[in-house]
């Protein structure tokens, strides 16, 4: 028999806008209703990052794959496929990101493709990118990457919205390769539940409701939940359990017992869900990275979490790393990396 193919990450890259937003900002935006110390303590931010005027979704995910080359002293013409899990609130709609970004790198030789899972989409992409390098013998190297500014939807007096004050800006990408012998992407697991497929999104701008003269300025700030008690309800029942067997799998399908988890990669969550998470899976507060200061940026959480775990070496060789993702539709997901040299 050959030898066993394996999937690794060269290497990540980050783009963070330089603007940001404070909890007393959003505490004004919510006319009071949160309070500073409120949005803080409980909604878990001291600040988010805003997006500037050049600071589009596509060009972030650039910015971002341009910083992970850098860092990895990559080619961009050794890479074969980009997948993108930029979100769909872009610079031009029925643009393709993935395309825009293998101009903007200069990866002549790659095809590209869009991905969406909302803010599970990283996570998700990831396993496709695995799978992608397993199965198709002339795909060596992938570049996972995005941008993501869906906070600009956010109507900050809707107080069924407050899940979503933390919504920011960023990039981020993440590079893979074909038997790279280090930083092993091992098993994913993804549940989802389409009864919530429409409980929550961007009500206004679409088919079903196109933007007029009489409604677009609501509609740049629809981003709504469509049916807060349906979804509130449903997520009370499932979604710990959903996320907790994301991990149970994923750790079997590594062939790694749980209890030998290092860091967890989370998205932002309110405190007190962070803490309840860590608890579960009993994990200090040092073994993760609470975004507190970053705000919740989709599915770029997942990778600046572990950019920072490694810049302030929580990550570091032998360090057995999970990430965990949710979005609405709704799916939960969950992987988990090897990091450091292969043994």
């Amino acid at each position: 028999m050959g030898k066993e193919v394996n999937v690794g990450i060269v290497g990540v890259g980050i783009y963070l806008p330089e603007r940001v937003m404070t909890a007393a900002e959003i505490s004004a935006a919510t006319l009071g209703v949160w309070s500073e110390q409120a949005v803080i303590e409980k909604l878990g931010i001291r600040q988010k990052r805003l997006p500037g005027e050049q600071d589009g979704t596509q060009e972030m995910g650039a910015k971002a794959a341009l910083d992970c080359l850098e860092k990895t002293g990559t080619d961009p013409k050794d890479i074969d496929v980009i997948l993108c899990f930029g979100e769909e609130w872009k610079e031009y709609p029925l643009t393709t990101s993935a395309l825009y970004i293998q101009d903007r790198i200069k990866a002549v030789n790659a095809w590209g493709v869009d991905v969406q899972n909302r803010c599970c989409t990283s996570v998700t992409a990831l396993k496709m990118a695995k799978d992608m390098l397993l199965a198709d013998e002339d795909i060596h190297t992938v570049l996972v990457c995005g941008g993501y500014r869906n906070g600009d939807f956010v109507d900050y007096t809707d107080k069924n919205m407050s899940m979503m004050y933390n919504l920011g800006a960023g990039g981020a990408a993440i590079l893979l390769k074909k038997n790279h012998n280090r930083n092993l992407l091992l098993g994913s697991h993804i549940i989802a539940d389409g009864s919530l497929a429409r409980t929550a999104g961007v009500e206004i701008g679409g088919t079903c409701r196109p933007i007029t003269k009489d409604n677009i300025d609501e509609a740049y700030k629809s981003l709504r939940l469509l049916q807060p008690e349906v979804m509130k309800n449903r997520l009370n029942e499932v979604s710990q359990h959903n996320w907790l067997t994301c991990i149970d799998k994923a750790f079997e399908k590594s062939h790694i017992a749980k209890n030998e988890l290092d860091y967890l990669a989370i998205l932002h969550i309110k405190r007190s869900g962070h803490l309840g998470m860590l608890q579960d899976l009993k994990l200090s507060e040092e073994q993760s990275i609470y975004l507190e200061d970053y705000g919740h940026i989709g599915q770029v959480d997942q990778i600046l979490s572990l950019a920072l775990a490694i810049e302030k070496e929580k990550v570091k060789n032998g360090t057995v790393v999970c990430m965990l993702a949710a979005g609405i539709g709704y799916v939960w997901a969950a992987n988990v990396i090897r990091w450091g040299e292969c043994v």
